[in-house]
């Protein structure tokens, strides 16, 4: 199981006593306050509620490389420019935007309000809003470099053939169904890649990392974890987003409501576009099989590992046989 999925998903969160992250808190930040430990795939969160407003503290990772944390630090920097709802960088007393310790880095991001998005009702309106703001985010990205984007991350989709391994934990219901996506990405996708458009990207637009506003669900209010941002393909970043955008019920509507209105911010190319849809399953795929392997090996955290898994499940059903000449208007 190590080798397919490396070293950033084989290893568990950090820890990090709260007295200990109090004092880093105070001495780097001359902050204080409660604070609340926040669920994560990867690194150790604390959300932060002082007297000048909220902020999460980020620990990274031992197994994630210095260079990739300072190139999620450095994109974020490279943001606060744009109107995109994302955390901003908090400096320490000395302006730095990184804290090396004895137990990997911190830092200190801006808290964001909202309500999130898996738990806020759902309408096509909302899917629409949700590529526009993914549009306009990888639009912002564009032209950002960085020497370590090009990570290699499990999560990116364009390693989806790497997890033929890894079926095996896939439950035996949706197992053929997951072979045949794979064999579809191996002979469809994968050999027209290298064509597409590549640049940085969020790379997990999922319904976790999305907060509405509590008085309009339709509107997106934060964009949140760039912990998985990695260099592609292009159209591999919108099918992420799409893949959580899919409605069993009316699976042609809601995958159309999404793709036409990221179409409109960012239009793609006729390659781009032929590809969604098998990079769309591909993504459901790589939910599932990451989802399964991880949760067999940190039972403790399956709850939050499995969290996507019904969704991805119900929507890679629902791509089956759909007709998509219409998809595209």
């Amino acid at each position: 199981m190590t080798p397919t999925l490396g070293a950033n998903l084989t290893t568990p969160p950090p820890v990090l006593a709260e007295a200990l992250a109090r004092d880093f808190l105070q001495t780097h930040w001359g902050l204080t306050g409660v604070l609340h430990p926040l669920t994560s795939e990867r690194d150790l969160n604390y959300r932060v509620s002082a007297a000048q407003g909220r902020y999460v503290l980020k620990l990274a990772n031992p197994a994630e490389p210095e260079e990739v944390t300072q190139f999620q630090t450095r994109a974020l920097l490279h943001l606060e420019g744009s109107a995109l709802p994302v955390p901003r960088v908090v400096r320490t007393k000395t302006g730095a935007t990184e804290v090396a310790t004895p137990y990997g880095i911190l830092r200190l991001l801006t808290y964001l309000e909202g309500h999130p998005l898996h738990l806020a009702p759902k309408s096509m309106t909302q899917r629409a809003a949700i590529g526009q703001a993914a549009a306009r985010l990888s639009l912002s990205l564009q032209g950002f470099t960085h020497p370590a984007s090009r990570q290699d991350l499990q999560w990116d989709i364009r390693h989806t053939a790497r997890l033929r391994p890894l079926l095996g934990d896939i439950t035996p219901d949706l197992r053929a169904l997951c072979t045949q996506t794979l064999k579809t990405f191996e002979e469809t996708v994968l050999p027209h890649l290298p064509q597409c458009r590549w640049q940085v990207v969020h790379n997990d637009m999922n319904p976790h990392n999305l907060l509405t506003d509590p008085a309009d669900p339709t509107r997106i209010a934060g964009i949140l974890d760039f912990g998985d941002m990695v260099e592609t393909p292009l159209i591999c970043d919108m099918a992420v987003a799409a893949s959580y955008q899919v409605d069993p019920d009316a699976p042609l509507q809601s995958l159309a409501t999404f793709a036409r209105a990221y179409h409109a911010v960012l239009p793609l190319t006729d390659l781009e576009q032929s590809l969604f849809v098998p990079l769309t399953a591909a993504r459901m795929l790589t939910t599932l099989a990451i989802a399964s392997a991880r949760a067999a090996r940190y039972p403790d955290n399956a709850p939050y590992i499995l969290r996507n898994v019904p969704s991805a499940s119900a929507g890679l059903r629902a791509l089956v046989g759909l007709n998509l000449s219409s998809l595209w208007g």
